[in-house]
């Protein structure tokens, strides 16, 4: 996601700017208008979006547990086949970091032969550094070993991302998995086996208890790779092999002809499609303009949009964002002061984010989805989308028919392959749950049929997607509410309305639904568990239980950790202060961790930090500052004096006067377990706030307090929510009015009503 303020965040998530890329899979810099993608019903208090077929494509989960995948080298290339497993029981010893080292033998692959290597904890190992020039990818080495993704990431989608980043060998790559790796070494094989579980007991996991997820990869000293499945639980990961294969050998398949028309601008009138393949695993497409494509710095290409489609079947409709693969082209800021330049960026399933332009063509290669192999037709069309809001479309060219040639997909479903397939150059499969509905479409369904009534939206469902957390991220146009109007002074902008089909009230939303089966749809946790982490809920058991008549801590606390933060996103947190002449940010997007946020009215706990970060800070006055509340909202939290303001609740006087720490260093804990920093503290008044954003209008007399947020139970076509998910929206809506209340102070109310 973005760390721009002033663009608005199109998606704001749990901590600002985690992920390893500068790019994400969904990054759009201009949000497309949504569209209705289902039937819309009321159930109650809630409502209830039923989808249209296809809208969430299919899930593709892991089917390869008891099998062993065996990749035999034939030349630079491979060929796969699966058995039955032959799992080696003697793991070796346990590593203690990702760094392996053979001593006996140097494994052949990608062209270089590799006594070192790095296994990461999440199921991948990389082999040497990932070449940085030129490349933008939502995967990249991680730090603490193998591959890494983008946080938000959809692993339907980042398989193919990982080709030519880095030498690597996708064994199981989940994001998020935790547990031990082990390293053994015999004469002609090194085995590397992970044991390992999905994310337990937080606000944005599926589980509350460890899973079991047992893998190894045997590298030969003749080349060959075998990919060994024991027991696994989890049902989406990654699984290949990515040798680099960057010969940029280009071969040309195909010229579609296009229009010129001296009525459109020279740099929006399509000339021609040329498209080609690259080292036969990436479709290559230079779109020809009438004229010299603007320069990514010029102001005005950032209104600009060159999209291309690809269809298995003649579409009945020009290019659009539904075709079955589209690849889009905008220009996007860098980010905020970190030096980044604009420049052009190519998004969409497949595609490689970096774009290159010469003259009057501009040009952007990426891998085909799976199946498709040299001889298939494909349909391949194009449009140029102007400036305007809502976006107009300037340009297009017609579906046109094309044969593949010298091209097939990469991705192949390893289960089925024989040794008679390939030899593959790069042969991975995705296992993924359902693709996420896009926001705007989720937002636009219920708006046109229940009116432009709502502030906030907020979904649940009983299917999982495609999607590394249990939780999700938040987005919006930050209307008015019912009288309209724009908020200003809060360091973000509205913006794109129509794209969220609102005449001016709708203002901020989840942007996926919450699977009815994650840790934060439970009223409670398990009861019995023995938790210590202070970012598990289960910890603060006998704390919470006291202030509740059942003796349980208040239920769906997880529920109200994510929905409180989330819809706090529609304010905070990005906004500066100049003090003394120095601008200081105080984000961007969630509370920095030294910023002092200590929460006006708690939402059950004496000492809140904020749930859009900072903390709660102790003075000790040598120079050191004990942390007395932290950055994580876990148990939920309400908001702080600042949240309050930029939310219009209170007034600049009533914000006390706080402060930020700066050059933070570690100094051990106090005999509470409370973490103490030595800092540099910085003194903030709400009025160099107001100095850096100008003041909140509408001011506290004149601002909005009366809210109304739409509960929606997100089904699949022809079916109906299950009584579990209708129990728990219930039960979240019934809190969610309650949380609100409480943590504005009762200078607000929350209403929940479909209509």
């Amino acid at each position: 996601m973005s760390c721009n303020r002033k663009q608005n965040l199109l998606q704001a998530g749990l901590w600002a700017c985690v992920a390893l890329s500068s790019v994400g899979v969904q990054a759009q810099y201009r949000q497309e208008s949504g569209h209705s993608i289902g039937t819309v019903t009321t159930q109650g208090n809630l409502i209830v979006l039923t989808l249209d077929e296809d809208v969430l494509g299919k899930a593709n989960l892991f089917d390869l547990a008891h099998h062993t995948l065996r990749f035999t080298p034939e030349g630079s290339r491979y060929r796969v086949e699966a058995v039955p497993v032959k799992w080696d029981s003697e793991f070796g010893t346990e590593m203690s970091g990702p760094e392996a080292n053979l001593k006996g033998f140097s494994f052949p692959f990608s062209g270089k032969t590799w006594n070192t290597f790095s296994v990461g904890v999440t199921g991948s190992i990389a082999f040497g550094e990932a070449p940085t020039a030129g490349r933008q990818s939502i995967a990249e080495p991680n730090r603490s070993g193998g591959l890494a993704i983008n946080r938000f990431a959809e692993l339907k989608q980042a398989g193919s991302a990982i080709i030519n980043t880095v030498p690597a060998i996708s064994v199981f790559f989940k994001p998020r998995l935790s547990g031990k790796r082990y390293l053994k070494e015999t004469a002609d094989r090194a085995v590397i086996t992970w044991s390992l579980t999905e994310p337990i007991g937080g606000v944005q996991d599926m589980y509350w208890t460890p899973t079991v997820n047992r893998f190894q990869a045997v590298l030969y000293k003749d080349g060959t790779i075998e990919l060994n499945y024991d027991d696994v639980h989890a049902e989406d990961a990654i699984v290949g092999v990515y040798p680099v294969v960057t010969t940029g050998k280009e071969t040309a398949i195909a010229t579609v002809p296009a229009t010129e028309n001296a009525a459109i601008a020279a740099n929006l009138n399509i000339k021609s499609l040329k498209v080609s393949a690259v080292d036969g695993l990436f479709l290559k497409v230079d779109i020809e303009t009438r004229g010299l494509i603007l320069p990514e710095t010029d102001p005005a290409a950032m209104s600009i949009a060159y999209r291309v489609c690809i269809d298995r079947n003649k579409p009945t409709a020009d290019c659009t964002p539904n075709s079955d693969t589209s690849w889009t082209i905008q220009a996007g800021g860098g980010r905020r002061n970190r030096g980044g330049a604009p420049h052009y960026i190519a998004f969409g399933p497949g595609v490689l984010p970096a774009v290159k332009v010469s003259g009057d063509t501009i040009s952007m290669q990426g891998t085909l989805p799976a199946g498709y192999k040299p001889g298939d037709q494909i349909f391949l069309s194009a449009a140029v989308q102007s400036p305007g809001m809502p976006p107009v479309i300037a340009d297009r060219v017609s579906p046109h028919p094309i044969k593949l040639a010298g091209i097939a997909s990469p991705e192949v479903d390893l289960s089925t392959l024989k040794k008679k397939d390939g030899p593959f150059a790069v042969a991975f499969e995705s296992f993924h749950y359902m693709k996420p509905p896009r926001a705007v479409d989720l937002t636009c369904s219920i708006i046109k049929a229940l009116g432009d009534n709502f502030d906030m939206l907020a979904y649940y469902s009983d299917f999982r997607i495609d999607n590394p957390e249990a939780g999700t991220s938040s987005n919006g146009p930050l209307g008015g509410g019912p009288n309209g109007g724009a908020v200003t002074g809060i360091g973000a902008e509205q913006r794109n309305l129509a794209a969220y089909c609102t005449q001016g009230r709708f203002q901020w939303q989840f942007i996926q639904p919450v699977y009815v089966g994650a840790n934060q749809m439970q009223e409670y946790p398990p009861d019995g568990l023995n938790e210590t982490s202070i970012h598990n809920v289960a910890a603060y058991t006998h704390q919470l239980a006291e202030r509740t008549a059942n003796g349980k801590i208040p239920p769906y606390d997880y529920a109200m950790s994510q929905i409180g933060h989330e819809m706090g996103h529609r304010w905070a947190a990005f906004v500066s202060a100049k003090v003394g002449g120095e601008t200081i940010d105080l984000g961007p997007t969630h509370w920095a961790r030294g910023l002092q946020a200590p929460v006006a009215f708690p939402y059950q706990r004496p000492t809140e930090a904020s749930a859009m970060g900072g903390g709660v800070w102790q003075d000790n006055f040598d120079g050191t500052f004990t942390q007395l509340d932290d950055d994580y909202y876990v148990p939920a939290t309400g908001w702080s004096y600042l949240d309050l303001y930029l939310m219009g609740m209170i007034s600049p006087a009533e914000v006390p006067d706080f402060f930020i720490l700066r050059n933070m260093v570690p100094a051990g804990h106090d005999a509470n377990g409370h973490a103490i920093f030595k800092a540099d503290r910085t003194k903030v008044t709400i009025q160099d706030v107001i100095t850096a954003e100008g003041p909140r209008l509408p001011a506290v007399d004149q601002a909005q307090k009366k809210f109304n947020t739409g509960m929606v139970m997100v089904v699949e076509h022809g079916k109906q929510p299950s009584p579990k998910l209708i129990e728990s929206v219930t039960g979240i809506r019934e809190r969610w009015m309650d949380y609100w209340t409480t943590t504005t102070g009762h200078r607000s109310t929350m209403t929940a009503d479909p209509k």
